[in-house]
């Protein structure tokens, strides 16, 4: 075993005390400096070994070895400065093998998986022989370049191609949605969504300087509810109503109610809304006697979305914020839940939180335009 000593000039040991009492360095140059003053046999320095150095400034026995016989063989000033690195990186991802990796990419995935994932695409590159070796961090290079993300899918409705129904319906709700604010016909939009009551299995955590609130993960569900939600766009006015039931009768009897209290006044009220089985005149037939489920039909004129055009419905909207701000914890009574909404609804029409829909029937002709049947075919 080579064995290296280290003798220092007084002007070397200047040099590396400045090094230590003052100026900027790097960790490597001190790390350097306190080891050759440590390792310093000369004349007027105290004798220390290796294992001595390594307790006293934490840095292990192959580190002194390295600094020592850098010192002998390649001088002072080598041992002070990090050589620069002249290693070539091999690109792995031309434009070649980036084209072929977004195919597989939009590709569907072999049998046995659901989606892509960074390691199964590089193996599928190898395998392909598309190139001889890859990592998966590559590999996700290649896909953040291109903002593709296969281990992410989105719900979504998506409408037919080339669908008369569709744009017809659409550009109806469009056209609606175009009409000034009239006190007399207000046009006032309407859904619903289920809810469940739960409560958590376990008491939470409440959140404290340093940790946040704690939910247990596990629930008791108490059944289900639900909501209907109308809110009138240009006039910042929505109102709830919480149900047991998603019935015909249950329905009927929320409109009635948004005819009667909210809209007493108006002459006719334009109703857009999903084309469900219990959104139609018939409900109030089924419901009320004959003469007063007239009166209410006569009421209204009904505007319905397309089939997979739900988000042409701005009531939609209103639900999201609902359950963004009210509904997104456990609530598990009825007359909780009604408690809650009625705050919040009156809260959100204290402030008169408007929609302001720009999409129109001239952007749908562009932006949709597969949507529309073609007259040439």
């Amino acid at each position: 075993m080579i064995r290296y000593t280290i003798k220092l000039s007084q002007e070397e040991v200047n040099g590396l005390m400045a090094i230590i009492n003052k100026g900027s360095h790097t960790t490597q140059k001190f790390r350097a400096a306190y080891i050759l003053l440590n390792c310093d046999e000369g004349d007027h320095s105290e004798k220390v070994t290796n294992e001595q150095i390594s307790k006293v400034l934490k840095v292990g026995m192959r580190t002194i070895d390295r600094v020592k016989k850098k010192f002998v063989e390649e001088g002072f000033e080598a041992v002070l400065e990090r050589r620069p690195t002249t290693r070539v990186y091999e690109k792995k991802i031309d434009g070649d093998v980036e084209a072929k990796l977004v195919q597989l990419c939009c590709s569907e995935p072999p049998p046995g998986f659901a989606k892509w994932s960074l390691r199964l695409l590089a193996d599928k590159m190898v395998e392909l022989e598309y190139v001889p070796s890859i990592s998966h961090v590559s590999v996700g290079e290649g896909l953040k370049k291109n903002e593709l993300k296969p281990w992410k899918v989105k719900g979504w409705v998506i409408p037919p191609k080339s669908n008369g129904e569709f744009v017809a319906n659409m550009e109806r709700v469009l056209d609606v949605y175009k009409r000034p604010y009239d006190v007399n016909n207000p046009v006032v939009c309407m859904d619903e969504s289920p809810k469940q009551l739960i409560s958590a299995g376990q008491l939470s955590v409440p959140m404290r300087p340093g940790q946040e609130a704690r939910v247990d993960y596990e629930y008791v569900r108490h059944g289900m509810v639900n909501i209907f939600m109308a809110n009138e766009p240009l006039k910042g006015k929505r109102s709830v109503e919480v149900t047991e039931h998603k019935t015909k009768k249950d329905w009927a009897e929320f409109i009635k109610k948004l005819a009667d209290e909210q809209y007493p006044e108006a002459n006719r009220i334009t109703l857009v809304m999903d084309n469900f089985s219990t959104h139609a005149a018939s409900a109030f037939y089924e419901t009320f006697e004959p003469e007063e489920a007239k009166r209410l039909w006569d009421r209204f004129e009904f505007v319905f979305t397309p089939k997979h055009g739900s988000w042409l419905n701005m009531a939609e909207i209103e639900l999201h914020v609902l359950n963004a701000q009210c509904l997104n914890r456990y609530i598990s009574t009825m007359d909780e839940i009604k408690r809650e909404i009625n705050a919040w609804q009156d809260s959100r029409n204290n402030k008169g939180g408007k929609i302001n829909w720009q999409f129109t029937t001239k952007d749908s002709r562009i932006k949709l335009k597969r949507l529309y049947p073609s007259i040439n075919d």
